[in-house]
């Protein structure tokens, strides 16, 4: 086994740009050597020989192949050598991964593992292996993580460098986390590598491809038109530039160019022009040809070196130059001070002027004298305490002798006693021998265990980092797929838009038409019954377009199934317009709410809550947050056990209700397929829920409506206790007392309250109304006495439940007047009291966009206070009781005049079969 690669210090060593010129560049020795060179130098190509294992019969085995790396299509080409014209093959290594092989017979083998085949390679040595491996990954995360091509400018060149430059030094930086950048091997990988001889085979035969035998043939007689070239020069390296190719080809690599003494002679058009079975393969430009640029770079790196030595010879004589400067600079400075000095005692007039400048240098020599005397004490007393050191210095030199001393006498008594122990195991039996040759092979067992461990420990710091870059490659995939998703959405919500929009033209003309007699009638109604039986999933293989899915997620049919042909058209267009709504609100609102529910784990009344709730719970979170609004309504009745109880009730005798309860069932969501499945649970569900609630409350036992809401419950909930007590906060909590009594009173007044804040909120449509004689009742009753479950598509509904569960009644009249405002143009275009009330009867199924109605009900119905809402009930109430009563007084009149009349009947009123008689 070989030493571990060797680390750089710095991750730019190991890997260097990979660029899309088609010629390589011959870098300097120093870049070959792994060393740093400034980012606005031509990167390194990476490109080499490297064994491929491959063939059949006799010829499989190793062959020797010429490897190059294209960035522009992350494929790694490779042919037979580097001076061929054309590739063989090409690997695609943006989805591939790398696995080094540690207990491979041979050193350096490696596997690149596409989804198609798996590629065993084989490099010089171990750390040529691990060299490749670290630059493919590099190779593959750059080109995942490469921006789209744009246009090139100066300043997108520059950004768009630097963004590579920060990926690269990032990707570096992560593998150093897990293994240290190997060295760039000196003359084995890089365009240098072309310029060595092609590596040996045992046969010319085993190293040609017989799979790309077309190609190999081209490239031979590429190879030996270039040498007839240079033959016929008598020159280096001749290229050629011909129109077809416009390649530069080289007769030999290994041989140095050489300038021309004379321009060469134009050769022949039949020596220039490529051959019929070349020029195809010669336009393929995605593996570059080698130029005289080989040839060349040998006295380019001479020039280098030369140049180099120059520079660092300047550099000495430049560095003793400034040296000499400074000390000139200084004796010049002293030099002028003392000009200045004897100028200003020869300028002085005056015996005094001079008397002062003596003494004046008089003081500067005595402070001289005094700086000279503490130095020289220093000087002492530095020498003194290293007199001191070398005595210490001495006392260590003789403790160290002395060691020595003893270390040598050691060593001498361990060789004699070792040339004993030698002598004694000579002189023992075959047995000892035996034993001995034993320890000697476990120590080589040992040694050679030591070298595995240290290649699975490199294998396993590869693999790892492998793991870590795959895994991450998988993640911005992933990311990528997300938003192409997102914008399929997008593009699926914009086509239902336009083929709900196609649809409700055909419904205007099918209107218009009428009852024409022509082609017109005939021709709507094929194209009607064509856009019924489309579907999405119809489209082509390559456009994979979700359908339009025939139940929804709570069992509900998306598209109802009507007699009438003009409803069919209606509720597929509805069907598309409730799923455009849903793609594009997909990504802008489910998802944030989505998080915003995700986030929020312990449920508390908040204003926040509201908020939340009003905007619909997601389907993941509705049981969860149902179960808790229910326990807030009914703890105070809540007994564990009760609901077994009741059923045990249920069981030893017949509720008197029991009977319309069973009617009921089947009657209960027809276009739901939980309940009108034979094999479905529901129905039995649902059945023990309103036998128990009948139990539960014997005032009301069973009311018509009472079978929707528990059904509503157990689609979400699905535990059929949790609906038991959904259901009893519903009618005992939530809504007014009396509301499924025999007389449903409090169901009455809401209807007469609801038509009064109809007049206050939308007064155009009920002066409409009052005008073609309209009685909302009709319509509007059911509304409450369900809650909506008749009417709204089931994501509408679930939305509005969510909010009445915590708010009450209050949602019921603002969702009511929402669904007024919402239809409210459609209504007054309408003149017609018959055609009002058809629309009446089906007009909620069309409302689609929840997001609209409930900004209607929450945001354009307001001021709605609570306090009018009591204050209208009240009066209502009182009101509607007043003319029970007197409808009470008016019932004992009738009944006490006919009492008094008697029931005599006239004579001339006695039938036939009454006045005969029994003979």
């Amino acid at each position: 086994m070989e030493n571990a690669p060797e680390c750089t210090p710095s991750p730019s060593e190991s890997t260097q740009p990979p660029s899309s010129a088609r010629e390589p560049e011959v870098v300097p020795p120093g870049d070959s050597e792994g060393c740093a060179r400034p980012l606005n130098t031509v990167p390194k190509k990476l490109c080499g020989y490297l064994s491929k294992f491959g063939g059949k019969g006799p010829i499989k085995g190793w062959k020797c192949r010429w490897f190059f790396y294209d960035e522009s299509k992350c494929h790694l080409y490779y042919s037979r050598t580097a001076q061929d014209a054309n590739p063989l093959d090409s690997i695609d290594l943006s989805s591939a991964v790398f696995d080094c092989k540690a207990n491979a017979e041979d050193e350096g083998t490696f596997e690149v593992k596409t989804p198609n085949r798996v590629i065993t390679l084989k490099a010089a040595t171990k750390q040529v292996m691990l060299y490749w491996l670290q630059q493919l990954q590099m190779k593959r995360w750059e080109f995942h993580n490469s921006p789209p091509a744009l246009p090139v400018t100066p300043a997108a060149g520059q950004s768009g460098n630097e963004s590579t430059l920060h990926l690269k030094l990032e990707q570096e930086a992560e593998l150093e986390e897990f293994l240290c950048p190997v060295k760039t091997p000196t003359g084995l990988v890089g365009a240098a590598a072309a310029l060595q001889p092609v590596p040996a085979m045992p046969s010319a035969l085993q190293n040609i491809s017989l799979k790309h035998l077309g190609t190999e043939i081209q490239n031979t007689m590429h190879n030996i038109r270039g040498n007839k070239q240079v033959q016929a020069t008598g020159h280096g390296p001749l290229v050629d530039e011909s129109s077809q190719g416009g390649e530069p080809l080289i007769s030999d690599p290994n041989t140095p160019a050489k300038e021309p003494e004379e321009p060469p002679k134009p050769a022949s058009r039949s020596s220039l022009s490529p051959s019929p079975m070349q020029k195809p393969k010669r336009q393929n430009n995605t593996f570059p040809f080698f130029s005289d640029g080989l040839a060349r770079s040998r006295m380019a790196q001479e020039k280098s070196v030369a140049l180099e030595q120059q520079v660092l010879m300047l550099t000495e004589e430049l560095k003793s130059q400034k040296e000499l400067v400074i000390i000139l600079h200084k004796a010049l400075e002293a030099a002028q001070q003392e000009k200045r000095a004897s100028s200003a005692y020869l300028a002085a007039t005056e015996d005094k002027d001079r008397l002062e400048l003596v003494r004046h240098k008089v003081r500067h020599i005595a402070e001289l004298n005094q700086r000279v005397e503490t130095l020289e004490q220093d000087r002492e007393r530095l020498a003194h305490e290293s007199g001191l050191l070398e005595q210490q210095v001495q006392v260590l030199q003789q403790q160290v002798q002395l060691l020595m001393d003893k270390n040598q006498a050691k060593q001498q008594v361990i060789c004699k006693l070792s040339q004993k122990l030698t002598e004694d195991l000579v002189q023992e039996d075959q047995p000892a021998s035996a034993a001995n040759g034993d320890f000697l092979s476990q120590q080589e067992r040992m040694e050679h265990l030591k070298d595995d461990m240290e290649a699975y420990r490199t294998q396993n710091r590869f693999l790892n980092s492998e793991i870590h870059q795959v895994t991450k490659i998988w993640r911005k995939v992933a990311e990528k797929e997300k938003a192409l998703l997102t914008k399929c959405a997008y593009l699926q919500a914009r086509n239902c838009q336009v083929e709900s929009k196609y649809l409700a033209g055909l419904r205007r003309l099918q209107e218009a038409a009428g009852a024409d007699v022509g082609e017109l009638p005939e021709l709507l109604r094929q194209l009607v019954q064509e856009a019924l039986q489309w579907e999405a999933g119809e489209a082509p293989d390559s456009v994979e377009l979700r359908s339009i899915s025939e139940y929804d997620d709570y069992g509900f049919l998306t598209v109802p199934d009507y007699e009438v042909e003009d409803l069919k058209l209606l509720a597929k267009i509805q069907a598309l317009e409730v799923r455009s709504h849903h793609l594009l609100a997909l990504d802008t609102v489910q998802r944030p709410l989505r998080e915003r529910w995700a986030a929020l784990t312990e449920l508390a009344p908040s204003a926040e809550l509201k908020q939340l709730l009003r905007a619909g719970v997601p389907r993941e979170h509705r049981p969860r947050v149902w179960r808790w609004l229910v326990h807030r309504r009914v703890q105070h009745l809540h007994s564990p056990g009760c609901y077994q109880e009741l059923l045990a009730r249920g069981q030893t005798c017949q509720h008197p209700a029991a009977r319309q309860i069973e009617l009921d069932l089947n009657r209960t969501f027809p276009t739901n397929k939980h309940f009108t499945c034979p094999t479905s649970s529901f129905p039995d569900k649902l059945r023990r829920v309103l036998l128990a609630f009948s139990w539960q409350n014997p005032a009301i036992g069973y009311c018509q409506g009472l079978n929707r809401l528990a059904a509503i419950a157990l689609l979400v909930l699905e535990d059929e206790e949790s609906a038991f007590w959904c259901l009893v906060a519903i009618v005992e909590t939530i809504l007014p007392a009396e509301y499924y009594s025999k007389t449903l009173m409090a169901s009455q007044v809401d209807q007469r309250v609801l038509r009064d804040l109809l007049s206050e909120k939308l007064p155009r449509l009920t002066t409409h109304l009052r005008q073609h004689h309209i009685d909302l009742s009709l319509i509007t009753f059911n509304w409450f006495l369900v809650v909506f479950a008749d009417s709204l598509i089931s994501d509408i509904l679930l939305q509005v439940w969510d909010a009445f569960l915590y708010e009450g009644t209050k949602v019921v009249f603002r969702y009511a007047l929402a669904i007024f405002k919402y239809n409210e143009e459609e209504i007054l275009r309408l003149q017609d009291s018959l055609e009002i009330y058809q629309y009446l009867r089906f007009f909620t199924k069309t409302i689609c966009d929840s997001r609209k109605l409930m900004s209607i009900a929450f945001n354009d119905m307001n001021p709605f206070p609570m306090k009018q809402l009591r204050q209208l009930r009240a009066i209502h109430q009182e009101r509607l009781e007043a003319e029970l009563r007197e409808l009470e007084l008016l019932k004992a009149e009738y009944l006490e005049r006919q009492a008094s009349r008697g029931r005599a009947v006239p004579e001339s009123c006695v039938s036939e079969d009454e006045g005969e008689g029994d003979g």
